[in-house]
């Protein structure tokens, strides 16, 4: 396989932002622009970087594929209403599967998470509680997961919410309504966007790395994409205006926004009245009382989105045993829209990353149990036609903010519209599934260029490494 690696001199800057690009691959000057404006006057305690990938998603104020850092406030239309949503990758201990097994595999899989999803409620109020304190830990001994998979797992999948006082302030903070709500649906694929796909490792670049994360050649990889949860999308509305709520969400919030922000002895009702019911990128100061309930809700969310997506794994892993008979084990789980609190440029920032994943080196990982010699993998899928790539953050990701894009099917998309890219030379297909039932349709792989541009432009600029290339051969969307 061949990538154009670019020049590793510094990205590009326009628009006051960090811009990594190529010139198969150009970042949209009019999103450059929405981004500068969107950030205006935001305290940046960096330049907003611009990964590959950069594309505008209808359902959100910003563009996708982006990393902002922050001073003194968050601004939450930076990155995706519903927090934590993000992607997964398992290994399963068997050769490709005959199309029977895969059948049932799918076939359990819709029984399990059904979409449309039901109304069954799956948690208890103490329950949904627990989920958004304690993130993955809560899953994983509701499920019987090891204590070792949570090491696979971002920030072990917890976030502290002490500093915010605690779980006495979230059981106060969190509308009963909200929690009711929350109770639905623990764990779930669903169509869009999300997928579930069965894949095969075809090609390993770094045999050293892909040894510590145990990936070789020829094995049999699960990747997944899915939400947060209903917590999650309750909170991003709750405290702002977003362009994605669904019509329930809106009714429900009509009534139970003004009750939590407006029918209150607190000052600053100005100031909750532009954070929360505002159109557009409004800020939310962190400082003070306020400051601390918008910090608490934000963890709330990451930890809720971290349990969620672990039980969805629980129930990866049982389905897999059952259909094909295989053990699976974690390789990674990170969520790619996120407000984390970090150290940037030496002072303490809140970075928002829009459909973009984490990438911390092995340097700012010393001493972690899975990721202290390769750092923590990133995940860069192509499309259910083309491969993924498992990718460690190399010693440039700091250039980004230690961030690299979460896909690249803009790209191509993009060159196959254009011509660039066309069908794969061996004439290879996807088993497309849906939750109706059907038959799968087979659908044929293109070339990788599209997917090969992205990778090219990451190494190119010595934000990450390659590892593996996998291929699909199923897929559930």
């Amino acid at each position: 396989m061949e990538i154009d690696v670019l020049s590793s001199a510094g990205a590009e800057a326009a628009g006051g932002c960090t811009i990594f690009q190529s010139p198969g691959a150009p970042a949209d000057p009019n999103l450059i622009e929405a981004l500068s404006e969107g950030t205006a006057g935001a305290g940046l305690a960096a330049p907003p970087v611009v990964l590959p990938d950069f594309c505008h998603k209808a359902k959100s104020e910003m563009p996708s594929s982006i990393a902002v850092a922050t001073t003194g406030q968050i601004r939450p239309a930076l990155t995706d209403a519903a927090l934590n949503c993000g992607m997964a990758l398992m290994t399963l201990d068997v050769a490709p599967p005959p199309q029977a097994a895969v059948s049932r595999f799918y076939d359990q899989v819709a029984r399990r998470f059904p979409s449309p999803p039901n109304w069954r409620r799956e948690l208890g109020f103490e329950e949904v509680l627990r989920a958004a304190a304690e993130g993955a830990e809560f899953a994983a001994d509701r499920y019987g997961l090891a204590g070792e998979e949570l090491d696979h797992i971002e920030e072990r999948g917890r976030m502290d919410i002490d500093a915010h006082g605690g779980v006495q302030r979230a059981r106060k903070e969190l509308p009963w309504l909200v929690v009711q709500m929350s109770r639905l649906r623990f764990g779930g694929i669903g169509p869009s966007t999300h997928f579930l796909e069965l894949q095969q490792v075809e090609e390993i670049f770094d045999p050293a790395a892909a040894g510590r994360l145990g990936l070789h050649a020829g094995q049999v990889t699960v990747q997944f994409h899915n939400g947060g949860g209903v917590l999650t999308g309750q909170l991003g509305e709750l405290y702002a205006r977003r362009k994605s709520a669904s019509r329930m969400l809106r009714a429900e919030m009509s009534v139970q926004k003004p009750l939590t922000h407006l029918l209150t002895l607190r000052p600053g009702l100005k100031s909750r009245l532009a954070a929360y019911f505002t159109h557009g990128c409004p800020a939310v100061p962190v400082d003070g009382d306020d400051g601390r309930r918008v910090l608490l809700a934000t963890r709330l969310a990451m930890n809720y989105g971290f349990a969620y997506r672990t039980a969805t794994y629980a129930a990866l892993r049982d389905i897999a045993k059952s259909a094909f008979g295989a053990s699976a084990r974690l390789v990674i789980d990170s969520p790619h829209n996120s407000i984390y609190e970090e150290q940037v440029g030496g002072q303490r920032a809140f970075v928002h990353r829009h459909n973009a994943c984490r990438a911390y080196p092995a340097a700012l990982m010393a001493g972690h149990p899975a990721f202290a010699s390769t750092g923590q993998p990133v995940l860069l899928p192509g499309t259910n036609r083309t491969s993924s790539y498992l990718c460690v953050p190399a010693d440039g990701a700091h250039r980004s903010l230690y961030t690299a894009c979460h896909g690249s099917g803009s790209i191509v998309s993009a060159f196959e519209r254009s011509g660039r890219s066309g069908p794969d030379p061996l004439g290879r297909t996807t088993a497309r599934y849906r939750y109706d039932g059907r038959a799968p349709a087979h659908v044929p792989h293109l070339d990788d260029k599209g997917v090969n541009e992205a990778l090219g432009i990451l190494t190119g600029h010595g934000l990450v490494r390659p590892v593996a290339r996998m291929r699909p051969f199923a897929v559930l969307t």
